[in-house]
C-alpha cells in the first residue's frame, strides 16, 4: 500500500484559492478513479474535483466553507501498490463549462494533514448512499426505499426543513428524494408533517458558505459603497403582450418568448443616448468606464442563490436570438454549468421574478455596475385612455442607480425612452 496526495490544481487564471462548497466523500470511503470528490467555488463558478486514482480516503483538507490554496493537498489516498509516478499522472478536472483541462503534476513534498477533519454529519449530506451489504434486506418491493442517507437537492432539503419533514421517512423510487416524492409524502400524511396544528421547527445554525457567502459579501459592499436611489414608473404593455402572443403562435422551432427579450431589445436601443447607465464605476481609481457594447446581466435564481449570467453583445442580437441565449444561460446557471466568463463582465443588469414580481422593487446594484432594472408583474388594471375607462395590461419598471454617477433626471429620461419603445412594439421591432 502507498499514499497518494491529490493537490488542488490550477483551476483558472489568477485564482489563488478556492472554497470547499461540498464534499462527496469522507474519510474511510473507497473511491474509484474519476469519482467526484468535492465541489470547489472560484468567484461564482463551481468546479467539480474528480479523483485521479482509485483507493481509500485517509485525509481531507478541511470543512465546507474553508478556503484551500491552489497547489495544497485536497485529499490523501491509500492506494494499492506504489503511487503513480509523477510523469505517468494525467490528472484532470471537469470545469464548470463542461470542458476538461489538464492539471499540473503533484509534487512529493507536502505538508502533513489532519485525518477526518470534516465532521461526519456535515459530510454525510453529500456522500453517496452506501450500497446494501450482501445478505442484507433490499429495498421494499416495487422499488421504493427509505434511506437515512438518501440524496436530495438543496431546494428539496430546504423545503423539507420548512415543512418539518424528516427526509429519511420519505419514500422514493430513485436514488434521491425529489419534490414529487415530498408531495406524495405530504398528501399521504394529510398535507403536513404532523396531524396536529403547526409544528415547531428545530433551532439550527447554518454556516454561510459558497455562493451564499459571495452574495452576502457582494450585497454588503454594494450597499456600503453605493448611494442607491430607485425610480419607478408604469408601462402599458397591452400592445406588447398582443404582439408577443402573435409571435409565439407562429414561432416554429424558436423558444417561447417572454417579456425579457423585448425589454432587453428596448434597453439596447435606448442606452446609446444614456451612456452613463451602461457603465462600470471603479470607485477606487475614480474612473467611470462607459461601455460601447451592452453586456446585459440577467439575474438568475438557482438552488444555491442568485447568480448573474451575461448576454454578450446584446445589442447585436434579434428577439429570437435573445430568447435562445436567455434560455441557454438560465439553464446553464441553474445547473451550475455556466463558466466564469458567462458569469462576469456585465455592464447593466435586469432582474425579473416573473408573475411574482410584485408592484414595486428596490433592486440592489450589481457592483461595479451603476444601474439595475427590475421587472414587476403584469397586471390588468382600469386605465383612463382618451377620457374613456379601459382595462389595460400594466407593468411597473423599477430602476436603481448609483447616485454618484447617474442623476435622477437621467434615470427618469431613460425609463421614459423605454416606455415609448415598449408601448409601441412595431417601432421597437422595426428598429432591427
Amino acid at each position: 500500500m502507498a499514499r497518494y496526495q491529490f493537490k488542488l490544481p490550477d483551476i483558472g487564471e489568477g485564482i489563488a484559492e478556492a472554497e470547499i462548497v461540498a464534499w462527496h466523500i469522507k474519510v474511510g470511503d473507497m473511491v474509484r478513479e474519476d469519482q467526484q470528490l468535492a465541489d470547489m467555488m472560484t468567484d461564482k463558478a463551481t468546479v467539480e474535483m474528480e479523483s485521479p486514482v482509485a483507493g481509500k480516503v485517509v485525509a481531507v483538507a478541511g470543512e465546507v466553507g474553508d478556503q484551500i490554496a491552489i497547489g495544497s493537498v485536497l485529499v490523501e489516498f491509500e492506494v494499492e501498490g506504489e503511487a503513480p509516478a509523477e510523469e505517468d499522472r494525467s490528472d484532470s478536472v471537469a470545469l464548470a463549462d463542461g470542458m476538461v483541462e489538464p492539471t499540473p503534476g503533484i509534487e512529493e513534498s507536502v505538508p502533513s494533514m489532519e485525518v477526518d477533519s470534516a465532521p461526519a454529519d456535515e459530510i454525510s449530506e453529500h456522500a453517496p448512499a452506501p450500497a446494501p451489504a450482501a445478505g442484507k434486506a433490499s429495498a421494499p418491493s416495487g422499488g421504493e426505499s427509505k434511506n437515512p442517507t438518501m440524496l436530495a437537492s438543496p431546494a428539496v432539503r430546504q423545503r423539507a426543513r420548512d415543512l418539518g419533514v424528516d427526509l429519511s421517512q420519505v419514500k422514493t423510487t430513485s436514488d434521491r428524494v425529489r419534490h414529487s416524492d415530498l408531495d406524495a409524502y405530504l398528501l399521504y400524511n394529510g398535507g403536513s408533517a404532523s396531524r396536529g396544528g403547526g409544528s415547531r421547527r428545530q433551532d439550527e445554525s447554518i454556516k454561510v458558505v459558497g455562493l451564499r457567502r459571495k452574495i452576502a459579501e457582494n450585497m454588503q459592499e454594494a450597499k456600503r459603497r453605493i448611494p442607491h436611489f430607485t425610480y419607478v414608473d408604469e408601462v402599458d404593455v397591452t400592445a406588447l403582450e398582443q404582439t408577443r402572443a402573435m409571435m409565439n403562435a407562429d414561432r416554429g422551432s424558436n423558444p417561447k418568448l417572454t417579456l425579457l427579450p423585448f425589454l432587453t431589445t428596448a434597453m439596447c436601443r435606448a442606452l446609446p443616448d444614456f451612456p452613463m447607465l451602461n457603465a462600470r464605476y471603479d470607485d477606487d481609481a475614480n474612473i467611470i468606464h462607459r461601455s460601447g457594447a451592452v453586456h446585459m446581466g440577467m439575474a438568475t435564481q438557482t438552488d444555491n442563490g442568485l447568480s448573474v449570467a451575461v448576454i454578450r453583445d446584446a445589442q447585436n442580437r434579434d428577439i429570437w436570438d435573445l430568447a435562445r441565449e436567455i434560455l441557454r444561460l438560465a439553464d446553464a446557471t441553474r445547473a451550475g454549468k455556466a463558466s466564469r466568463e458567462e458569469l462576469s463582465g456585465s455592464t447593466i443588469t435586469i432582474s425579473s421574478l416573473g408573475p411574482m414580481g410584485g408592484i414595486v422593487s428596490t433592486p440592489v446594484i450589481n457592483r461595479p455596475e451603476v444601474a439595475i432594472i427590475a421587472v414587476n408583474k403584469v397586471k390588468e388594471m382600469p386605465v383612463v385612455v382618451d377620457g374613456e375607462l379601459e382595462i389595460r395590461k400594466m407593468m411597473n419598471l423599477s430602476l436603481s442607480c448609483d447616485h454618484r454617477v447617474v442623476d435622477g433626471w437621467d434615470a427618469a429620461s431613460f425609463i421614459q425612452a423605454l416606455k415609448k419603445l415598449l408601448e409601441n412594439p412595431l417601432k421597437l421591432l422595426s428598429m432591427h
